[in-house]
Order: structure tokens, then sequence, then C-alpha cells
């Protein structure tokens, strides 16, 4: 089973999102979870963890070779 996505600096799950409900519906995914799978690009397929923009930025950006992901 794939995990719920969960942003690990404000505890929240995608659908509890705005940027995500919006994202969905902009770009024609059945949820808010699908667009953070497929959009996201600190989406970690292992854990289903993430950062939302706002916690991405307090986290300072981090960046890695080849793409930060959430651990």
């Amino acid at each position: 089973m794939t995990p719920q996505p969960l942003c690990i600096g404000c505890d929240k799950t995608a659908d509890q999102l705005r940027e995500y409900v919006d994202l969905a519906r902009s770009e024609g995914h059945p949820d808010a979870a699908t667009a953070v799978r497929v959009e996201e690009g600190t989406y970690n397929p292992a854990n289903g963890h993430f950062l939302c923009t706002g916690c991405y930025i307090a986290a300072g950006q981090p960046t890695a070779p080849g793409g930060w992901r959430a651990p």
C-alpha cells in the first residue's frame, strides 16, 4: 500500500494543504495525494514524506545532487 503523503514540516497530509488541492484541480489529478506523488520534487515514495512549499522554504530550501527528497 502506498503511504499517504505527509509534510514532515507541518505534519499535514496533502488534502489538508490548499496548494496541493489546487494543484490537483489545475493539473487534472484525481486528488491532492496524487498531485504530491506526481508533481512534488521533495516527495519520498519510500515513506510518503515531503515538504510543502512553506516548510521547504523554512528548512532553507535543501538541495542534493540528483534532487533532495524528504527523509
